[in-house]
């Protein structure tokens, strides 16, 4: 029963919706999967082959319906060097290790990790993305005749305004089908899909990549392999979440790490190169009406009918439509309301959104610029948390004894404020240093602790520490050094 209601849910409840956006997503992606295989030094076919193959792979192993995956740029990026050095066969071998490391992350559940990744990171790689789509699409106008120009006006006019008459057929596609008729019946010497580079005329085959099966080769393609694996998760769990919030549902991201695995490897022994979900094509995907899994695989399926069995029409696309299509996702993709924000959110969160955009643009990396918001994220948090610290203070025993009350955090960023809130110079009988509010976390904190303590006792103050959390004392019983034989010695270097 579970798995008819799923079934229904995932395939079966938008077939009109996602069969038109499947549509859109195919001719979207045709472009895209020839530029990023020119930009990968590889034959346009290899990046073909790759979107039909991952996209429909994807569409019943991956764990977000809705969700575009295919040939991407930021893999590109990664493969430029092994194919220039090594040639094709060695990026075939790395794509399926590539798919190999996917899969043990999504078995490891290594997808949780994305609930480290900020909302204000998220922010800056899709304002980021977005900025990078606009900018790949920029070599199509520079220098372009007017034409071209009325071209992608008339296009984004019909993208934005047709939806006004009806939402029942997707802008995007209405755009693409009159600019091609408009070009075709005007003869207009216009760029086309064709000049991008020739289509595949056959189906993929099945075959494994010729390399010598030794460790000589491992090594060859194993840093490549695992850049790749660690780019291609790190987009995909960021265009799910992306997804998530667009369609307001949940998704596997577990089960994503793994889809995404199988999808390369399957990519791999069909000539495919290595890719990852697509944040431009999967905000085409949803903002076109697509939902379910049948979106995904009916736009791997109409992009392998398009360039194989209707090559000659789909040559005449002009690529003036496309950048249409692309200026409306980079419209769409940027979070205008993040400028607006930047003002009333902290600086904190601002600098950190500002950082991984300008990364991600300077670097075209987007595994760098989410590593420096990640980065920025964590030191920042750490900085709040370390002055939550709180030391109290009250005499007693008529003056002879002192009692502190430790609230907070004591981790290496609140070290140095929690010994010095301390008075080691105070002369009394004892002290009671009541941490029951308190948690210690790491190997600096039970280090300040044993500064605390050898200190006073230093100065011939008896100190008793009270209150202590399981947690804390676990940690505090197995590292501290004060409550050994001749720690004071060690401690002061004697």
């Amino acid at each position: 029963m579970q798995l008819k209601t799923s079934l229904r849910q995932n395939w079966l409840a938008n077939i009109r919706g996602d069969l038109l956006a499947g549509l859109v997503v195919a001719l979207a992606l045709i472009p895209e999967a020839i530029a990023f295989s020119i930009i990968a030094g590889v034959d346009p076919k290899i990046g073909l082959y790759a979107s039909f193959c991952i996209a429909v792979v994807i569409a019943f192993a991956g764990g977000r319906p809705g969700m575009i995956s295919a040939a991407t740029g930021a893999m590109a990026l990664v493969m430029v060097t092994l194919v220039k050095d090594h040639g094709l066969q060695y990026l075939l071998a790395a794509t399926l290790l590539t798919g190999v490391l996917q899969i043990v992350a999504g078995w490891l559940r290594l997808g949780v990790l994305m609930r480290f990744v900020s909302r204000s990171v998220v922010t800056g790689f899709v304002n980021a993305l977005a900025i990078l789509i606009f900018m790949a699409q920029l070599p199509e106008l520079i220098g372009a005749p007017w034409v071209v120009y009325a071209m992608v006006a008339a296009g984004l006019g019909i993208i934005y305004l047709f939806p006004l008459l009806t939402k029942a057929v997707p802008s995007p596609l209405v755009c693409i089908v009159v600019l091609t008729g408009v070009a075709m019946a005007l003869g207009l010497d216009i760029r086309t899909v064709g000049d991008m580079g020739q289509l595949p005329d056959s189906l993929p085959v099945f075959l494994l990549p010729d390399v010598p099966l030794n460790l000589q080769t491992l090594q060859i393609i194993f840093p490549y392999a695992l850049t790749l694996a660690v780019v291609g998760l790190l987009e995909s769990m960021m265009t799910a979440s992306i997804v998530d919030d667009l369609t307001d549902t949940p998704s596997n991201k577990n089960r994503e790490c793994v889809g995404q695995g199988v999808a390369n490897i399957a990519s791999g022994l069909l000539g495919g190169m290595a890719g990852c979900a697509m944040i431009g094509q999967s905000v085409i995907n949803v903002k076109s009406g697509g939902r379910g899994r049948l979106s995904a695989l009916a736009a791997g399926v109409f992009l392998l009918i398009m360039v194989v069995f209707l090559g000659q029409w789909v040559k005449q696309i002009p690529m003036a439509a496309l950048v249409a299509v692309m200026v409306m996702v980079s419209i769409g993709t940027f979070s205008w309301e993040s400028l607006k924000n930047l003002g009333k959110h902290p600086p904190s969160s601002s600098v950190v959104m500002v950082a991984t955009v300008l990364v991600v643009v300077a670097t075209h990396d987007l595994a760098k610029g989410v590593f420096v918001g990640v980065l920025l994220s964590g030191i920042f948090f750490a900085h709040k948390v370390g002055r939550v610290l709180r030391v109290d203070s009250e005499s007693t025993g008529e003056g002879q004894g002192r009692a502190y009350t430790v609230v907070g955090q004591v981790f290496f960023a609140s070290a140095d404020n929690f010994i010095a809130s301390f008075d080691f110079k105070e002369v009394i009988q004892n002290v009671h240093i009541d941490v029951s509010r308190a948690h210690f976390w790491d190997i600096t904190a039970v280090n300040a602790l044993d500064k605390v303590v050898m200190k006073f006792r230093r100065e011939g103050t008896a100190v008793e520490v009270i209150g202590m959390s399981e947690a804390s004392a676990t940690l505090i019983d197995k590292f501290a050094v004060h409550d050994k034989p001749d720690a004071v010695e060690r401690m002061m270097g004697h």
